[in-house]
């Protein structure tokens, strides 16, 4: 005779334990908290109980979960469609797109960095250039002076020679370059043609206007032109 009680299957009398069905629960996550459930240790062969076949409270497989449950024994990595969404489409951390931001940022200051450096050392240079021309335009008439003074010869020896020498090496090492000298081609843009000979003697070979003689040397600074050379030019015959 078989007897049922209020907790588990029907009971034999005669038998030790549980002859009904036995339904264990599976699931991977838990229906109450919806955490992922620790897999528990196997039990062995002897202990494990068989549920009955064809019992009306056992539905499919022990592993199998209720439909219920169908919902949450699916992972969201398992590419499912909530709401006709993909989950499965993982979107960027916040922290990847500030990175990137902050990526952007430091190429973009970088590339300022470079044009600001470059537009310093041509500010430098031009700046150098503008210094030593202000100082040629100063010692305009002391240049001139020694410039006569060479032309009428007496600047051949002496301490004087001397001075004019270092004072033109000393500008010649600030970019400072005379302009006009006898036997040079006419050039417009460094030239200022005061005087215009005809019967002068020209150097062997000249095709084109030549000076003749440099009556205010010029000087430029750079591509800076401080003062055009004054000449007298000739053209050939």
């Amino acid at each position: 005779m078989t007897q049922h009680t209020g907790a588990g299957g029907p009971q034999d009398p005669e038998s030790e334990g549980r002859t009904g069905p036995v339904i264990r629960d599976k699931r991977r996550l838990d229906p109450e908290t919806g955490q992922v459930r620790q897999p528990a240790a196997a039990e062995p062969a002897d202990q494990a109980e068989v549920p009955a076949e064809g019992d009306d409270a056992f539905a499919g497989d022990v592993g199998e979960a209720l439909p219920g449950q169908a919902g949450a024994a699916t992972g969201a990595g398992d590419g499912a469609e909530e709401g006709g969404v993909d989950v499965s489409v993982e979107e960027a951390h916040p922290d990847t797109q500030l990175a990137a931001d902050r990526l952007e940022d430091l190429r973009r200051l970088q590339a300022e960095y470079v044009n600001y450096k470059r537009r310093v050392d041509r500010d430098r240079a031009l700046d150098r250039e503008a210094g030593a021309a202000t100082v040629v335009e100063a010692l305009l008439p002391v240049l001139d002076d020694l410039h006569m003074a060479k032309e009428h010869g007496e600047l051949t020896e002496g301490p004087l020679l001397a001075i004019a020498e270092k004072l033109e090496a000393t500008l010649g090492r600030f970019g400072v370059v005379r302009l006009g000298e006898v036997g040079e081609t006419f050039d417009p843009t460094v030239h200022e043609a005061l005087m215009h000979l005809p019967e002068a003697d020209l150097p062997e070979g000249a095709t084109e206007t030549t000076i003749v003689q440099v009556m205010q040397p010029g000087f430029k600074v750079g591509d800076r032109v401080v003062r055009a050379a004054r000449v007298a030019v000739a053209d050939p015959a």
